[in-house]
């Protein structure tokens, strides 16, 4: 899947061989009303977004890839995808919270109980990852996001968009969502220390409440990086994101490389359509 300013494409491999390829328009909130372009509001909004296409487009993906009869609702995609959000919450960001406000209780800590519990929750998370990226499946996938970085990459250095110049560029790019999660990992031990350690429940309900505003610092940050990517500062800042890449990005095949190629191409025909150009 490939997102412009204001189109998304999705490209996918079907089991005859083909690949199916489609586009939408995006709806920007923000576009609607521009209160929530602000800083700090728009990483909110853009998350919103991105879950919407993602959702969309895996529905998409799911249902050309497999038979008629198998094919799902948008219903059922979406209840998949509420429910594994149910479970990010409750593993990433309370589990680590029950765990050492359980800890704190008996051994003290204050401080240093925020911090280890946030460095516990970037651990968890980049375990899990790992872990994950060993099955099958999920291996591929990490094969696609990389073809997806290599496709942008080369275009981004004018080269032409066919798998043999794709393929020279490194799966890791900067503006990744990797990037944005790790991010959000790192701001949630600053944050979360800022808070203190107030009774149980109110550190529970702080914790989900703080998720919106530590989304929109972190969106900042990832902008900030890519503005800026020759700088020293910002390169240190993003090098985390950058380092779970490895994992989070494989190197793909000359077949999915032609998928990404694919997904771009259309996105790159349906903005340049929008903006009246040429081709």
């Amino acid at each position: 899947m490939m997102r412009g300013a204001d189109h998304w494409a999705v490209a996918v491999r079907r089991p005859a061989g083909d690949i199916h390829v489609e586009s939408h328009d995006i709806d920007s909130v923000a576009r609607r009303h521009p209160f929530f372009a602000k800083p700090f509001l728009r990483g909110v909004i853009v998350l919103g977004q991105s879950l919407a296409i993602g959702t969309r487009a895996l529905l998409i993906a799911t249902n050309q890839s497999m038979d008629e009869d198998e094919q799902l609702t948008s219903r059922q995609v979406g209840l998949a995808l509420a429910l594994a959000m149910v479970v990010f919450v409750a593993i990433f960001v309370l589990g680590p919270t029950v765990l050492f406000a359980w800890l704190q209780r008996r051994v003290g800590g204050g401080l240093v109980t925020n911090v280890s519990e946030g460095v516990f929750r970037v651990a968890l998370f980049v375990a899990y990852l790992w872990l994950i990226g060993r099955t099958k499946d999920i291996h591929r996938v990490f094969e696609y996001h990389g073809a997806e970085h290599k496709t942008i990459a080369a275009h981004e250095h004018g080269d032409p968009l066919d798998p043999e110049h794709v393929d020279r560029y490194s799966t890791v790019h900067v503006r990744c969502g990797t990037n944005f999660l790790i991010i959000v990992m790192i701001i949630t031990i600053f944050v979360f220390t800022l808070l203190g350690t107030p009774g149980f429940w109110w550190r529970i309900g702080s914790r989900v409440l703080a998720i919106p505003v530590i989304a929109g610092f972190a969106y900042e940050a990832l902008r900030l990086g890519a503005r800026f990517e020759r700088s020293a500062v910002m390169r240190a800042l993003m090098a985390p994101g950058l380092w779970l890449q490895r994992i989070t990005t494989q190197p793909p095949d000359a077949g999915q490389i032609q998928v990404a190629i694919a997904s771009f191409d259309e996105v790159l025909r349906r903005e340049a359509e929008a903006a009246g150009a040429p081709g």
